[in-house]
């Protein structure tokens, strides 16, 4: 997704290409609800339609604008620092979960969320800390990517708040929802200036790309990102966001973006700061699980 959109965006701002991109999803998506499914499944009445939309702003106004400006503003390595950004997703989760559910993480799982960080600052650094503090627009870049994999995070999360909903419904209701959000910052943007109406020409030229984005990594993924979350939960499908810098760095590397031996470095320790941590949670669920058979045997 990272190294296709590297080349869409020397054509087209991230604003316009997000909203014909979960346009497109998004009518494949109202399509393939209404065969499965039935007309039933669009109405909201007695829903909490409220919440949908606000996840699907979070998920597709919020994910789509804020990374993708991001990784714009990063330049030609920014689909390095893109994709490794996306592999904080399940630390991010964790300190979310916290947040909104006040359930604090255990003090080895903190331990890897300043492993994974750490990782994650040497790739967005290439080990130099200052060069970015001392650059505006690096750092602009690096917290916009943040703030775009937090909208992802509260998205994912948020399938859990409709337990009755099927996780085609889910995704569908969130992505027509969010359109309206899209489309009305997209209509804002252009009618003030800050960004223009592509070109033709532009958009025949990322049409390829704008296809791949809709239709591979917006209605297949999206669609098969939100059926694994409600089979082994969130807390263990982000943890696939790890493969996205492997997959972000080869491509990359193919198409001449080498990453430097600092920011493979980094991308490891924040792949074994996830993997550990996973295996942690893990562990501590069945300690508990133990713990609590445990005390009912003993009560009886």
């Amino acid at each position: 997704m990272f190294p296709v959109m590297t080349h869409a965006l020397t054509y087209i701002d991230p604003f316009n290409f997000t909203t014909f991109r979960y346009g497109i999803a998004g009518i494949a998506f109202a399509l393939l609800l209404l065969f499965r499914e039935g007309q039933n499944s669009f109405r909201l009445k007695g829903e909490r339609w409220g919440l949908a939309w606000l996840f699907g702003t979070l998920g597709f106004a919020g994910f789509g604008f804020l990374v993708f400006l991001g990784q714009s503003l990063a330049g030609p390595g920014g689909a390095l620092t893109a994709s490794i950004m996306m592999a904080t997703m399940p630390m991010l989760g964790l300190l979310t979960i916290w947040a909104l559910k006040k359930v604090r993480p255990h003090a080895s799982t903190m331990s890897f969320i300043l492993l994974s960080f750490s990782g994650v600052v040497l790739v967005i650094t290439n080990g130099d800390v200052f060069a970015v503090l001392n650059s505006p627009i690096s750092l602009a870049a690096n917290l916009l990517l943040i703030a775009g994999a937090l909208c992802w995070v509260l998205y994912t999360i948020g399938g859990s708040y409709f337990p009755g909903w099927s996780p085609l419904r889910y995704t569908t209701m969130t992505t027509l929802l969010g359109m309206i959000s899209v489309v009305l910052i997209d209509l804002f943007l252009v009618g003030s200036g800050a960004i223009s109406v592509p070109s033709a020409a532009s958009i025949i030229t990322i049409v390829p790309h704008l296809l791949y984005m809709a239709l591979v990594a917006g209605l297949v993924a999206v669609l098969c990102w939100n059926v694994g979350n409600r089979i082994i939960t969130p807390t263990n499908g982000v943890l696939f966001m790890d493969v996205v810098p492997i997959t972000a760095f080869i491509v990359s590397a193919l198409n001449g973006i080498v990453p430097t031996n600092m920011q493979i470095t980094g991308a490891v320790i924040t792949a074994m700061a996830l993997v550990l941590n996973n295996l942690n949670q893990r562990k501590l669920a069945m300690l508990a699980t133990q713990a609590n058979t445990l005390k009912a045997s003993t009560s009886h």
